[in-house]
């Protein structure tokens, strides 16, 4: 789709250009790229990019936000640029380093849960289907009782809801290796061995049908159905284990002895040391989460319910992963969840009501489709895109997100299950409690929406943003507005070229500065440029590389390093800005040769830069270049542009008509 390659196309050139990206990858939500140099990003050019949603910085990455389906399209594009993806696992390799030891710690955290959560996805909502099922009302409408549900459908049901976290050990242990660079095989039957039905089931321990065995005299075993952070650092042990000895292991017995030493010293660790310690260290961290969210009069969800998605823009709030997972294995719901659901249907309805308040086309186009997202469940375009942008309306989010999460915990709501939230949350709240669930969050949104459309947003705040983003816009343009205002020293010529006295005005027709196709401003892919916040005038897609001075003037000055603009100072004052190419400022001078100076007189035809536009496109650029009247020139009382459409000759077809005061 030509829209999608467009608009790949402008992501390169608004992060830098192709030399700039050292790696990409894309999730569910964004593309997430690392880069060379971060003073080479152009926020405010990413953030008006069709179909952005947010960017920002995170740990080293630079996150795009496109949503859901969006961003796949968009990532086939960017390859398709000759720029190769490279897995996520590769992505997070090589950002491991950005961060302080708390982020790191919970960024790998995370990547060793995220990829089990759809199968407690599943299994929560396989609970919820259960729970509404076994409903009396449900099965009245069928005639029957729940005596009269047959066994085996029972033991069926007991397999989808209970197989997940009876062998969740073997789930984290196999990501965990698989994270940290082991065998993930020796991880799932590592995980297998936690849970051997040879041991004591814990829970049979926990409710005293059961002992624990006891080693050496003093060392309680349990199984350990149900437990992470055993699993989680019997893998992350074992994988690092496992790779050592593989550097001192010979080849010829490397298949038979990796793997042997490598089971017996961790299942030995595993049942022995990790496994009693951690579970006790797991008991405790569920017992304090037991107890917050246990607190009286809502407080617990008052403030969780405020403070969760403004961990989520800290990037950190994998670590709740770990909490669900405990919460539902020891107490067979999930509080957590109706909470933090809440909080992301309060940042849906404050960005909803942004949407609807607003008059800005594009701003409308982004917000309506990002609350939807919020609705379902994936906040961040929302937030990044629009609420943060703003801030007020974030905070507003906050108020009802604290206001819900107050309900929830005061109704005592629970999940059966974990990572759906608001509208597809609603299959977690099937056994008598989603009308709560529905009022908590329609309280929250109702919040949210009232205060921002009252006190959160108003266009003019629209307006200022872009008039900030604007004035950050491509340094080197400000470089060379600055310069041009300046004092030029040199005498220009006499001679003004295809003028034309009309009574007090001057009309003056300009010729190209380069070859090529004239294009409108309009179609110019840098907003600044497109939505003529530097000034009017039209755009050149290049057939030649050389730039030459339309008139008798003066180089009132030319970038010394990049050597991609110039600007032109004729005689009566006007100036005309060229400028090769968009973003070519990241490409340091390479593949441009300047010919003239800051301050030296030329004549017309003279040749001023010379550009490769192999060099351009390899770099991921395009060499469309603007022509532009400056927009604080205050002689110019009309400007016109001819031959739209048409390929014309430097220095001899004339484009512009400009009239300007004579005085």
């Amino acid at each position: 789709m030509s829209e999608n390659r467009d608009i790949a196309k402008q992501v390169v050139e608004a992060i830098g250009g192709k030399d700039n990206i050292a790696s990409f990858a894309h999730c569910a939500t964004r593309l997430r790229i690392m880069v060379n140099d971060q003073s080479l990003i152009d926020q405010a050019q990413v953030e008006n990019i069709d179909k952005v949603k947010g960017a920002f910085l995170n740990s080293g990455q630079y996150q795009i936000i496109f949503g859901t389906g969006t961003v796949n399209r968009i990532y086939e594009e960017v390859e398709k640029l000759g720029i190769t993806g490279t897995t996520k696992d590769d992505l997070k390799t090589q950002s491991k380093k950005h961060g302080n030891v708390f982020q790191r710690s919970v960024r790998t955290f995370g990547d060793v849960f995220v990829p089990i959560i759809p199968v407690l996805v599943a299994t929560g909502l396989f609970m919820g289907l259960r729970g509404l099922l076994m409903q009396e009302q449900i099965l009245a409408l069928f005639g029957m009782t729940a005596n009269d549900i047959p066994a085996n459908f029972l033991l069926f049901t007991e397999v989808l809801t209970d197989t997940a976290f009876a062998f969740l050990p073997a789930l984290v242990a196999w990501s965990a290796f698989r994270v940290f660079g082991g065998s993930p095989v020796l991880g799932i039957v590592l995980g297998l061995m936690l849970v051997n039905p040879a041991l004591p089931n814990a829970y049979s321990v926990a409710n005293g049908s059961a002992e624990a065995l006891t080693m050496f005299g003093f060392i309680p075993v349990v199984g350990y159905q149900g437990s992470v952070l055993p699993a989680f650092f019997v893998g992350l042990l074992g994988a690092k284990f496992e790779k050592m000895l593989r550097k001192r292991v010979p080849e010829a017995l490397d298949l038979i002895l990796t793997p042997f030493i490598t089971l017996l010293v961790m299942i030995t660790l595993g049942l022995f040391v990790i496994g009693p310690v951690f579970h006790s260290f797991e008991e405790w961290v569920l017992q304090g989460t037991t107890f917050i969210l246990a607190l009286p009069l809502g407080i617990a969800g008052l403030v969780i319910g405020f403070l969760h998605q403004i961990i989520v823009v800290t990037g950190v709030h994998h670590i709740f992963n770990f909490l669900e997972i405990q919460l539902l294995e020891q107490l067979g719901n999930n509080p957590f969840n109706a909470i933090i659901t809440s909080a992301m249907a309060a940042q849906g309805a404050a960005c909803l009501a942004v949407g609807l308040k607003t008059k800005n086309a594009k701003l409308k186009a982004l917000a309506l489709p990002s609350s939807l997202s919020a609705f379902l469940g994936i906040t961040e375009p929302a937030i990044f895109g629009v609420n943060l942008r703003y801030m007020k309306p974030f905070v507003m989010g906050l108020i009802g997100g604290a206001i819900g999460g107050f309900l929830a915990s005061l109704f005592g709501l629970a999940a059966t299950g974990m990572a759906v939230t608001v509208i597809p949350g609603t299959l977690l709240y099937l056994n008598n409690q989603l009308p709560l669930y529905i009022l908590c969050n329609v309280v929250a949104m109702a919040v949210a929406f009232i205060l921002t459309w009252l006190f959160g947003y108003k266009d003019k705040m629209t307006e200022e943003l872009q008039e900030a983003a604007t004035a950050s816009h491509d340094s080197s343009i400000g470089q060379a507005d600055s310069a041009a205002s300046e004092t030029v020293t040199a005498t220009p010529t006499e001679q003004v070229d295809k003028t034309i006295v009309d009574g007090g005005a001057l009309s003056m027709q300009i010729p190209s500065p380069v070859a090529g196709k004239v294009l409108p401003l309009e179609e110019v892919p840098d907003p600044a440029f497109a939505q003529k916040h530097m000034g009017d005038g039209y755009a050149i897609e290049p057939t030649e590389g050389k730039v030459v001075a339309p008139f008798d003037g003066v180089v009132a000055h030319i970038m010394d390093k990049s050597k991609h603009a110039v600007i032109l100072m004729h005689e009566n004052g006007m100036q005309l800005l060229i400028h090769v190419g968009i973003n070519t400022v990241s490409l340091k001078g390479n593949g441009f040769t300047a010919h003239v100076q800051s301050g030296d007189a030329v004549k017309a035809g003279q040749l001023l830069i010379e550009f490769d536009l192999d060099t351009i496109r390899a770099a991921g650029l395009t060499t469309i270049t603007p022509v532009i009247v400056p927009s604080d020139a205050e002689q110019v009382t009309g400007l016109t542009v001819n031959g739209i459409g048409q390929s014309i000759a430097a220095n001899q077809d004339e484009v512009l008509t400009v009239q300007f005061k004579t005085e």
